[in-house]
């Protein structure tokens, strides 16, 4: 390996950004490069060749309307990105990075030979798109052509400067665009189910914790049980990243409106805590997305959790679902809340034995708040 571009991998790898990489028809030296080099697992949260037919349609749950062309490339960036966003620390940027390529094969191709590279980041389309000249290259200098492409693109996404130059020729066509995402983009784009969350780190957490202690809820308004309620399940789960989460999409009600999210945001902001915006309303699906995780929750939340009512009726499916969230290793930390006029803790409900060890009391002499949102909403102010 050249010395430029070991010093460029390990530039990469001491940068902050996480990536995830699907990469089809091409580009494959470029895999092998930022794995050779040590610090790899900094940057390489997970790296996918969805090389057959029906991997790539298994990948994208669909049929694409073309194997190699541009929206190919950028959805398997989407899908790429939002698979960082759940593998990667909470404190970390990510980038999903997507290639699609028909280089030289064993039987000459009639068409182009052309591949497409696409990067999304939080804010940030990036995508070019590159037409080789046919019969100047063999498929391995085809590969280390769109290896590099690939690279830049990485870098780009990195804010790493390339220190050396491309092997395209100038018979090759190259070209490049850019789209940036405002936050009501963003926003947008998640309530619609594109991107899976977005955060907001307004509390510094640690690159070296992986797992997240999240408390959800509508926090309308956010008040000081809220806040009193993690910092107690912190201490209690000891290492690990406190935020709290807000779904944007609800299970019984319309979506949170942009202006919605944002006025809740800024409750978090004033504060300096880091919430989560997501649009997964139910806890199975918050237990797939935050693997690994500890969720706080009320008593309340408890009593919705384990009726039967809300699974059709069905303790089996109930139990089911809920062991699922086990599996993910997933735990929930219970504090105490008023339910119809009597205080209750965990301790008072009949968790089914096969999930009782995924529950975790917090206890009464550590938390009690009575007052709720509901109520501070009546009272038309803030705790």
């Amino acid at each position: 390996m050249e010395p430029s571009l070991r010093y460029f991998l390990e530039a990469i790898h001491s940068s902050s950004t996480q990536a995830v990489l699907y990469v089809v028809g091409g580009a494959s030296q470029a895999i092998g490069w930022l794995l050779s080099v040590p610090g790899a697992s900094n940057t390489v949260l997970e790296a996918v060749v969805p090389y057959s037919r029906m991997s790539l349609i298994q990948l994208f749950g669909k049929v694409p309307s073309q194997f190699c062309s541009r929206q190919t490339a950028e959805e398997m960036a989407l899908l790429a990105y939002n698979r960082a966003l759940k593998l990667s620390n909470l404190d970390s940027p990510v980038v999903g990075v997507g290639f699609s390529g028909t280089l030289v094969s064993a039987q000459p191709k009639r068409g182009d030979h052309r591949f497409y590279v696409a990067t999304r980041t939080s804010n940030q389309l990036w995508v070019s798109t590159v037409t080789l000249t046919k019969g100047l290259r063999n498929r391995e200098q085809e590969d280390e052509v769109s290896s590099q492409v690939l690279l830049k693109a990485i870098a780009n996404a990195c804010k790493v400067p390339l220190p050396f130059g491309s092997k395209l020729s100038e018979s090759d066509v190259y070209e490049e665009s850019e789209e940036r995402f405002s936050e009501t983009e963003e926003l947008e784009q998640l309530i619609q189910g594109k991107i899976c969350y977005k955060l907001y780190p307004f509390s510094k957490g640690t690159s070296e914790v992986d797992r997240k202690i999240i408390l959800p809820g509508s926090f309308n308004p956010l008040h000081d049980g809220h806040l009193k309620l993690l910092e107690v399940a912190t201490s209690i789960c000891g290492n690990g990243y406190p935020c709290f989460e807000i779904s944007a999409v609800n299970a019984d009600k319309p979506p949170l409106s942009v202006e919605q999210i944002r006025d809740r945001v800024d409750q978090f902001r004033k504060v300096g805590k880091t919430v989560i915006v997501s649009n997964q309303p139910y806890f199975y699906k918050k237990a797939e997305l935050f693997p690994g995780s500890a969720f706080v929750i009320g008593a309340d939340t408890v009593a919705r959790l384990i009726n039967p009512k809300y699974y059709d009726g069905s303790y089996d499916k109930m139990v089911e679902i809920l062991a699922r969230c086990k599996d993910t290793g997933c735990t929930f930390l219970v504090g105490g809340r008023n339910i119809d006029g009597v205080f209750k803790v965990l301790e008072n409900f009949e968790i089914p034995d096969v999930l009782k060890d995924m529950f975790v009391p917090i206890p009464e002499e550590a938390f009690r708040v009575n007052i709720s949102s509901t109520e501070i909403r009546k009272r038309g102010g803030l705790m």
